[in-house]
């Protein structure tokens, strides 16, 4: 099984860019990759993706906080596109599970990404309210569990041990740091990895040699004190 690349970001030219490359296999935004990329008005943007991004996924984050409000911007992100998958989060700002937001829009035929998931226990609840029969991602945010000190592993692979049996159902390693962290999803037959543009131009580099890695870390160093024209 092959775990899928996704590119985490907002900005029109490199997802022009990389909706290009076969490396990678579709897109993951939020509204904080929104404003970064200078985003003023969020559906005029986003269907200005969508005239490059026209086939591969690619998710749309609601940003309302009321499930009522959640569930009308969910329904108007979904028609943008047949290749949109509408990103929710685990719970709202108040902490209240989303649950019966994810119930109806999956039930609908509507495709989630259901994020901001830290543990097993969120993964088995919001499996529970998908409809099987409807294409959803669940993304599980490894990195920031990492940045706190805490192995991400063991959630990823409880989580991909509980939907394996169904293929519309995949779990999503997000907020990756590194570009080890894809050979790490591969082994655990994750089915998708979305990280940012500079991880995706580190992973299209695998290979290079140890040998070649020492040269190319030397010459660096040698560069750059040339550059500072140092002198002892």
């Amino acid at each position: 099984m092959k775990t899928k690349i996704f590119c985490d970001i907002a900005d029109y030219k490199i997802i022009k860019f990389f909706n290009k490359k076969s490396l990678v296999n579709g897109f993951t935004t939020n509204p904080s990759l929104m404003r970064l990329a200078g985003a003023k008005n969020y559906k005029n943007y986003s269907l200005k993706i969508l005239k490059i991004c026209k086939k591969k996924p690619i998710s749309f984050e609601v940003f309302a906080d009321s499930f009522s409000d959640m569930l009308k911007q969910a329904y108007e992100i979904n028609s943008w596109g047949k290749n949109v998958y509408v990103k929710i989060p685990v719970v709202n700002s108040k902490g209240s599970f989303t649950g019966p937001v994810i119930k109806e829009l999956s039930d609908n035929g509507i495709k989630l990404n259901i994020t901001a998931v830290y543990t097993f226990e969120q993964t088995k609840k919001i499996y529970k309210r998908l409809n099987k029969r409807t294409k959803s991602i669940i993304s599980i945010f490894a990195g920031r569990m990492a940045d706190k000190g805490k192995d991400p592993l063991p959630i990823l692979k409880r989580s991909i041990s509980l939907t394996k049996k169904n293929r519309n159902i995949q779990i999503l390693w997000a907020s990756t740091r590194e570009a080890y962290n894809y050979t790490q999803a591969k082994q655990i037959k994750c089915d998708i990895i979305t990280m940012p543009p500079k991880v995706i131009s580190q992973i299209d580099r695998f290979g290079k040699s140890f040998s070649l890695m020492t040269l190319d870390t030397v010459k660096g160093f040698l560069i750059d004190s040339k550059k500072s024209k140092f002198h002892l």
